[in-house]
């Protein structure tokens, strides 16, 4: 299960602060607490950061690096950004991320071929944001086909069926959890992966159905997540559901993070 730190995300309003006043110290704290705590990746984003996008994440990456060597999520829908910061990254990164846009698929794609990274790819077009579990898998397959016509490997894609939150779309976590299972069924090979905290917004106890919506995306062959893994009991319930899921043989991985302590 790949983990995808979420935490230097300028959405935050500290990261927002701590960017704006180059904090390094912060950045470098978040980054070292999200590596400590198991992730295999550290999502960068300066987007609030409008005009200044690319400065600010050049310099986020900076930091980053500096604190850890784990290697980058590149978070930007603006393939000028990336195509400024890609360099910067000192092991090969991710790309967070394409969608079936012309304008992006276009941009981003042969980017991703060139520097050999991975890339999530959204379900969703120019006119159009996956709602329905067959809507999702429809634009999950011209993701697929649209990156492996062009050259780009199918086991380093990532598909984002998009999770809209239950408080404005009741139906949102099953369309989601259909799609990952029949992606993963239609795309042998292919990856899937959610951002979590989506599904929750507007509720109360959020933590609560961010769990139990990871764990039901595990059951379903989600293999990898967009999360807070310094959240111990959500890296709990996603090593308990990895077990269950049988996708941990004789459960070293849980055992080991219990003994670690990395998880409740």
């Amino acid at each position: 299960m790949l983990i995808i730190g979420e935490r230097i995300n300028a959405s935050r309003k500290q990261i927002a602060k701590a960017i704006a006043e180059r904090d390094i110290s912060f950045i470098e704290n978040e980054a070292k607490n999200q590596a400590l705590a198991g992730a295999d990746y550290i999502d960068v984003n300066a987007g609030t950061f409008i005009g200044e996008e690319a400065e600010r994440l050049k310099w986020v990456m900076e930091a980053v690096q500096e604190a850890t060597d784990l290697p980058l999520c590149i978070d930007s829908p603006d393939p000028e950004v990336i195509k400024a910061v890609l360099p910067l990254a000192k092991k090969t990164p991710m790309i967070n991320s394409v969608t079936l846009e012309a304008s992006r698929l276009d941009s981003i794609l042969p980017l991703a071929i060139g520097y050999k990274t991975r890339l999530i790819g959204l379900c969703q077009s120019e006119d159009v944001s996956a709602g329905t579990a067959e809507d999702k898998l429809r634009m999950a397959g011209g993701l697929v086909e649209k990156a492996t016509a062009a050259g780009f490997p199918l086991g380093d894609l990532y598909i984002d069926p998009l999770v809209y939150p239950l408080a404005t779309d009741p139906r949102s976590a099953l369309a989601s959890l259909s799609a990952i299972e029949k992606i993963m069924a239609e795309f042998p090979g292919v990856h899937t992966v959610c951002g979590l905290t989506n599904i929750s917004h507007g509720l109360p106890m959020r933590p609560l159905i961010n769990r139990t919506f990871l764990v039901s995306t595990i059951m379903r062959g989600l293999d990898a997540a967009i999360m807070d893994p310094t959240d111990k009991l959500l890296y709990g319930a996603l090593k308990a559901a990895v077990v269950i899921a049988g996708d941990d043989d004789y459960c070293i991985g849980y055992i080991d993070a219990y003994r670690k302590g990395k998880m409740q």
